[in-house]
């Protein structure tokens, strides 16, 4: 099903020609390993009681700052807890990961049809890697922006500008597709078309408040779009 929710004039004046993907929550389901990953994290910190629902709202911002407002730490103990929860990546988050339905196939066939793709996660590079390589999709994404890049965390505009640069891309013609509030306020701010998914970590009544040009259920629905 597609909701074609619009808000701007962009709509009908010049064909999707390349897509922006956030990962966690859109392409990827990664919610449950972030979730256990960051719950042990806080233990560890002295931290207990912190709800699912309180960690999944974080989840799209820089880790540092998701942990840090979950846990309602100080700012101070932010290094310590991004060590600690990198150190349980493997054992916790990585044997959860899943790729949403569809996902795999639609990305294959846009790559088959010439369509630019890239990345804008505030996922680090060697984790987003480890995960695109483990479901072979790592070759579709040539281009990448990262936390380790250093640009302002979403919904700053700041790695859609540059991926849109590193694609010699045009804003109107470029789709930047995501799952929180976080990734379409990027994308509008580009002055990109925006996409947002109801099947992530944002719900579709909180994703309307960010006025995405579209809203999808399910992955597939993209392939109308372009």
């Amino acid at each position: 099903m597609t909701n074609c929710h619009r808000h701007t004039t962009f709509v009908g004046v010049k064909p999707i020609r390349n897509l922006i993907f956030d990962f966690d929550g859109t392409l990827a389901d990664t919610a449950d390993g972030i979730v256990a990953t960051a719950t042990e994290t806080l233990h560890r910190m002295g931290v207990e009681g912190v709800t699912p629902a309180a960690i999944r709202a974080t989840i799209g911002l820089p880790l540092g700052t998701s942990l840090r407002i979950a846990g309602n730490l100080p700012e101070s103990k932010e290094a310590e807890a991004v060590a600690i929860y990198r150190e349980l990546f493997a054992q916790l988050e990585l044997s959860q990961i899943r790729l949403y339905p569809g996902v795999a196939a639609t990305i294959k066939e846009f790559a088959a049809q010439g369509v630019p793709m890239a990345i804008a996660t505030s996922r680090g590079c060697n984790s987003l890697e480890y995960i695109l390589s483990g479901w072979g999709i790592s070759r579709y994404f040539p281009i990448r922006a990262t936390s380790a890049d250093g640009f302002p965390s979403k919904p700053a505009p700041d790695m859609v500008l540059a991926l849109l640069e590193r694609m010699q891309a045009q804003a109107d013609e470029t789709l930047v597709v995501g799952d929180t509030t976080f990734d379409i306020e990027m994308g509008n701010r580009a002055h990109c078309r925006t996409c947002a998914v109801t099947y992530g970590n944002h719900a579709r009544e909180r994703l309307l408040t960010a006025s995405p040009t579209w809203l999808i259920d399910e992955f597939t629905a993209l392939k109308r779009l372009l």
